[in-house]
Parts: structure tokens; C-alpha cells; sequence
């Protein structure tokens, strides 16, 4: 499922070649449903809803995988030090342990919705000004994506952080960890050759069950209006603009609804099936 997912984001606009940006003057105003000439039909402004549909699937699998890899590069940095801050005899060491700890608390009292909110007011202005337009830059590359990353990468990773400095701590604690002291190995070989691979499995599963979370919030900040602006395609702004038109021409709610639904379930399935994998005590 996955693999289709990625594909149909890669190829599906090559294949499909309709602008899902572009207004069918003789359909304004009157959804059709799904013809012949429109697999998915279209929407109240014309356009071809198929052709939306892939192009909504590049920008959520974008943020998904993008805010992945903000909550891997950030999260799993500052988990490990604080974790191995922990885990030291100094209690100066400690001490930097629960300073970071209580940042990642502070961060947590913020609403991602206030977050979100802030970035579109001020950063999303600054980088139009800065690129010049936004038909100067790729989509995925927008003013308006840029802030959903940074709003992600800003919220996302405490998770990540708090995930990653319990697996060290209780690494650090394990048996051989003390036969690596007692031959003389430095602490920094040992958190890099000993710990860090030894917590993979439990982080990249956390990190593939961070994609859904990321694609839904996403959906849900198109389906708000806090997404990418129109005429750009985003499953949650499809489901927002098939609203008015749920009894006559359910399609318009229906089929991004399906999208959403079969992305999340797809990475779900495949992060429960990755934590037996790597989960000794399943075998």
C-alpha cells in the first residue's frame, strides 16, 4: 500500500496530465461525478479530481516524510545527550539531564494549532518576500509547506526526545554496557558503538508511526484553512470544499476522505508490523 501511495505521487501527474489547478468553465458550479472522462469527476470549480489526488498525495507524503526526518535529526539528538547525561555518576551531568528535560515540558505546553497560526502570519509573509513569488519555487517548496515543516519540526520531535532518552537510560543500565567500562572503552565509543544501535528498532518504529500523525495534521490544517492556499491541491482542503456539497455530490467528501483514510492505515500497519519485527520478545 505504501509502495502504491509513493508511487501514484511520483508517477500519477506524469500519467494523469491534467493540471489539478485548472477550471473547467462549463462545470462551475456543477460537480460532476465520476465519468468516463473524469475517473473521480470533479469539483464545484471544474477541476479534475483524480488529478487532485495526486497532487494532494505529494504534499502529504512530503510533510510526513519530512516531519520524520525533523523528528529523527532533532528528537533522537537531544534525547540521546539528555539521556546520557542521566545515566552519568556527576551530578552537574544530571543537572543538564533535567534542564533539557524541563525545555522539552515548556515546549509541550504549546498548542501546535498557536504555532501553526503564528508561522502563517509572520514566516509564511517573510519567505514570499524572500523567494521572490511563489511561482518561482517548486510546490513542495512553498512558503506555505515551509511553515507546516517548521510548525512540525518545532512540536514533533518532544516525542521523539523523551522516546529516545528513556531507551538510553535504560541501555545504559544494561550488563554489557558494564563489561564495555570494565575493558576500558571511552563513553563516547560506547554510546555510539554499543547504545545508539541497540535503540533503532523502538525509534524507527516511533518515527514510521510519526508519518500518519504528520499527514494527518496536515489534512486537518487544510481542512481548517491553515494549509496550503488554493488553487493548490491538499486532501484536507478537498474535504473542506466537498462539505457543501456532501448530499448532492458526496464524491467531492468521499474520495479524499478514502485517501486520508488508506494513507494513515498503510503506515499504521506497516509501523505495528516493523515494532513485532524488531520486538525480541514477539519471536
Amino acid at each position: 500500500m505504501i509502495i502504491v501511495l509513493f508511487l501514484s505521487a511520483a508517477f500519477g501527474p506524469l500519467i494523469h496530465r491534467v493540471d489539478p489547478a485548472s477550471i473547467d468553465e462549463m462545470l462551475v458550479g456543477m460537480p460532476e461525478p465520476p465519468t468516463k472522462g473524469h475517473l473521480l469527476g470533479t469539483d464545484a470549480q471544474g477541476r479534475d479530481m483524480l488529478a487532485r489526488i495526486f497532487a494532494g498525495a505529494r504534499i502529504s507524503l512530503a510533510v510526513g516524510v519530512v516531519s520524520c526526518f525533523i523528528n529523527l535529526v532533532i528528537g533522537v539528538g537531544f534525547g540521546v545527550i539528555a539521556g546520557w547525561c542521566n545515566s552519568s555518576s556527576s551530578a552537574w551531568i544530571r543537572l543538564i539531564d533535567t534542564m533539557m528535560m524541563r525545555l522539552v515540558d515548556i515546549l509541550y505546553s504549546i498548542p501546535l494549532l498557536l504555532v501553526v497560526i503564528l508561522l502563517q502570519l509572520f514566516v509564511k509573509q517573510y519567505l514570499d518576500a524572500l523567494m521572490g513569488g511563489r511561482q518561482n519555487v517548486p510546490l513542495l517548496l512553498s512558503p506555505d509547506l515551509i511553515s507546516i515543516y517548521l510548525a512540525l519540526g518545532v512540536t514533533n520531535w518532544l516525542t521523539m526526545a523523551r522516546l529516545a532518552r528513556g531507551e538510553v537510560i535504560n541501555q545504559a543500565r544494561m550488563d554489557y554496557v558494564m563489561a564495555a567500562r570494565s575493558i576500558g572503552q571511552s563513553n563516547h565509543r560506547i554510546l555510539i558503538q554499543q547504545i545508539l544501535p541497540n535503540c533503532t528498532g523502538p525509534l524507527a518504529v516511533a518515527a514510521t508511526l510519526a508519518i500518519p500523525e504528520a499527514i494527518f495534521i496536515e489534512s486537518f490544517l487544510g481542512f481548517v484553512g491553515l494549509g496550503v492556499s488554493a488553487p493548490q491541491a491538499s486532501w484536507g482542503t478537498m474535504a473542506n470544499d466537498g462539505l457543501t456539497y456532501m448530499y448532492s455530490t458526496p464524491h467531492q467528501l468521499i474520495f479524499p476522505a478514502i485517501a486520508i483514510s488508506i494513507t494513515m492505515l498503510a503506515f499504521n500497519l506497516f509501523g505495528d508490523g516493523l515494532r513485532d519485527a524488531v520486538d525480541p520478545s514477539s519471536r
